[in-house]
């Protein structure tokens, strides 16, 4: 199965797709992410772009960490 990172959907959907989200951005600096009700708070309207660029995090380390572990981005 190809899985696929669409950086328009919010953090909080393509981690109900791919469990292994928040913790592929925790690794990447995301420390936030797994505080409790983050996810269902910020992360239903934070997509990818938006808390990279908050985080001050190059979105070129997001597609690398994403794509070493076999994900598309779109």
């Amino acid at each position: 199965m190809i899985k696929v990172i669409d950086l328009s959907r919010s953090i909080h959907d393509l981690s109900k797709d791919y469990p292994e989200v928040p913790e592929i951005l925790y690794e990447i600096g995301f420390q936030d992410i797994i505080k409790p009700g983050m996810l269902s708070t910020v992360g239903r309207f934070m997509t990818l772009p938006k808390g990279a660029a908050a985080k001050k995090i190059d979105m070129e380390i997001i597609r690398k960490a994403f794509r070493d572990r076999g994900f598309e981005i779109n």
